[in-house]
């Protein structure tokens, strides 16, 4: 079975389900607000785990190399201890980014979690044996704790490219709506106070009307593509994405709380005739 393979039928493994739900309820016991939002990345723009995780993994391939040679053991022993620090808030932003997934997504991230832990597991001993005057020990340690957190980060890079973690799922919403202005809808056919589901193509929208001020965004969550108009608006002026709690500014479709770290499309409105009509920023 090659690699490929074997990570698909991870996502497709049921039998995780348990652990995946115990280890979640643990971690949803950080409350949501600015520590969850920067562990999430909302403040980057994109998630915050994938550089903290090469701060660690780069210390640790440095060890190799310097371990190869057979001598620093010094400079390797501080790479090491680098590396086991770095991981504690490479860990924690990742598990939140873990418990906001979907299925297939968290049977993989589980096994890399698990993986990764091994790694450092290895990395820890093999600290611990260099200072105990076993650096030959110490280096095999090394070696293995890499290959591990090689076949640990193959599976992160499976989460973020073929499962699509962490990715824009609005990206696309501008390069399918053509320039210019769109009918969307009558007015008089758009509730107030209410989310709802319109088109401008094919393009599903959200449109929320307040009076005869409407806003019209996106009706995928770039977290996980949600339908937003599923969603409630909160006191605030957002939108609340109805599966894992996003919430979006209304009047720019910035991110206000996460997990989602990219913002809405937002589309320009105007009312001509009673009708409504939209298109994207510069493009009218």
């Amino acid at each position: 079975m090659t690699a490929l393979a074997w990570a698909d039928r991870l996502g497709n493994m049921d039998r995780l389900d348990g652990a995946v739900q115990r280890l979640r309820k643990v971690v949803d016991r950080l409350p949501p607000g600015a520590v969850k939002d920067a562990l999430h990345g909302v403040p980057l723009g994109h998630p915050l785990h994938p550089m903290l995780a090469q701060g660690a993994l780069g210390a640790f391939v440095s060890t190799g190399v310097l371990d190869a040679t057979g001598r620093h053991d010094s400079a390797a022993r501080l790479l090491i201890a680098t590396g086991l620090v770095a991981s504690l808030p490479a860990a924690a932003a990742g598990a939140v980014d873990w418990a906001d997934q979907h299925e297939q997504q968290t049977r993989v991230g589980l096994v890399h979690a698990l993986g990764n832990g091994v790694a450092l597991a290895c990395y820890a001993a093999s600290l611990v044996a260099r200072g105990r005057g076993r650096p030959g020990v110490g280096r095999t340690l090394g070696f293995i704790g890499l290959t591990v957190a090689g076949g640990g980060g193959y599976l992160g890079g499976h989460m973020a490219f073929r499962q699509a973690s962490g990715a824009n799922h609005a990206e696309s919403v501008p390069h399918l709506v053509s320039p210019g202005w769109h009918r969307v809808g009558l007015m008089s056919k758009i509730p107030q106070h209410e989310p709802v589901k319109r088109h401008i193509g094919d393009v599903p929208v959200l449109v929320h009307r307040d009076g005869e001020h409407v806003d019209v965004l996106a009706d995928a969550c770039p977290h996980l593509a949600a339908p937003l108009s599923d969603g409630k608006i909160s006191d605030d002026g957002c939108i609340v994405c109805p599966w894992h709690g996003s919430a979006f500014r209304l009047d720019d479709g910035e991110v206000v709380h996460g997990p989602a770290t990219a913002p809405a499309p937002r589309f320009r409105t105007r009312i001509t005739d009673g009708m409504l009509e939209a298109c994207l920023p510069g493009a009218g």
